[in-house]
């Protein structure tokens, strides 16, 4: 589970994510709810912000066996920036080889379920009706050349991993072209991607237990274990 927050630890931090969790626990699910340093904390942005997400995730293997957990069936979940950074995780196999951020044996994901994400890091930049803003995208990716190549799922693609992009029809925060724009381009490099929407939903009814969104992202977290 990976929380937004606009990658800014001031916004939110993975205890926005507690009554999700609970609600996924109380289904069966285990739950790995990760945090990481935002932009505006010391370390953040890049690549901080990144090697703390990465380095979340592959601790997971420490307990694995304790917690008798099947590593073959990971689904990342994250709502909004943290759909942007679950699917880097699932990407990450995909960085350049040069990348400050490439290790030798990340964690593999399964499938990722994207609530409300901002996967493609230049549209967000380029939409003043984000409600993210433009600027703090400068602050994630960093001042240097190809800063979108290790950062940005559309310039990893394909990541070989198949994922579901839920969004809201009334999300003032994400606009509504974000996510078709994306899955039409990791669909033409040959991922499994697949849109839903659901009306009568903002940002924040994506991650709210008893909201009809929810449950319906909890169903595709049901199908996605299941699958594997």
């Amino acid at each position: 589970m990976v929380h937004g927050g606009c990658w800014q630890s001031s916004i939110a931090d993975r205890r926005l994510m507690d009554w999700a969790c609970a609600d996924l626990r109380d289904a069966g699910f285990a739950v790995w709810n990760i945090d990481y340093r935002g932009v505006d904390r010391s370390g953040g942005g890049y690549p901080g912000t990144f090697r703390d997400v990465a380095r979340a995730a592959d601790l997971l293997r420490i307990h694995a066996d304790d917690q008798r957990l099947d590593l073959s069936r990971i689904v990342a979940v994250g709502h909004s920036a943290g759909g942007h950074l679950a699917l880097w995780l699932a990407a990450r196999p995909r960085l350049p080889a040069g990348s400050p951020l490439a290790t030798p044996d990340p964690l593999p994901i399964a499938h990722v379920v994207s609530l409300g994400g901002l996967p493609d890091l230049a549209a967000v930049e380029a939409s003043p009706d984000n409600g993210c803003g433009t600027d703090v995208i400068a602050r994630l990716v960093g001042d240097r050349p190809d800063r979108f190549a290790d950062t940005s799922l559309p310039c990893l693609l394909p990541i070989g991993v198949g994922a579901d992009l839920l969004n809201g029809r009334e999300d003032r925060i994400v606009p509504a072209r974000m996510a078709p724009a994306y899955a039409a381009l990791a669909r033409a490099a040959g991922d499994r991607v697949l849109l839903h929407e659901t009306g009568d939903t903002g940002h924040v009814e994506l991650i709210s237990p008893g909201a009809g969104a929810w449950t319906m992202a909890v169903g595709l977290v049901r199908r996605a274990v299941a699958a594997r």
